[in-house]
């Protein structure tokens, strides 16, 4: 099992929320909770607070790409073989709706090849609490193997 699997399974997805904020502190922006992690797929739930709004009252769209690299950058690194490594290279982001709640960040990555070396889009979907898509994400990782 994955080293990074293994502590989400152990610790449960509170303590390794945490963790994970103090390896990547700017991930503690947004607050994250990492509700499920395993090979293929990672779900990040972010709290809606007043620190991550815009002007408008809705969460802003930084954090919204913070939620959609953690998501992506986890599942990635769930599922790629051992010893290999992972960086993002490029996001293309899709604003759809104003996100005025709590949201949700899912990466499938259940249809991409990630034991192979080199770039991969890794799909991300943002939603709020009633389901409805507020955003999506491409994220090009950079698969190596050592």
């Amino acid at each position: 099992m994955n080293q990074v699997l293994g502590m989400f399974n152990s610790t449960g997805p509170e303590a390794f929320s945490k963790m994970t904020c103090q390896m990547a502190p700017y991930f503690s922006t947004i607050n994250p909770l990492l509700t499920d992690l395993r090979a293929g797929f990672a779900s990040v739930q972010v709290p809606f607070c007043r620190e991550i709004t815009n002007h408008l009252g809705t969460v802003h769209a930084i954090a919204l790409c913070n939620a959609a690299e953690l998501a992506a950058g986890m599942m990635t690194n769930v599922s790629i073989p051992d010893g290999a490594r992972w960086i993002p290279k490029a996001m293309q982001v899709n604003y759809l709706a104003k996100a005025k709640s709590d949201v949700i960040a899912v990466a499938d990555g259940s249809q991409i090849d990630l034991n192979s070396a080199g770039d991969v889009d890794v799909p991300v979907t943002i939603t709020d609490t009633t389901g409805q898509e507020v955003f999506t994400a491409r994220i090009t990782m950079n698969i190596r193997h050592h």
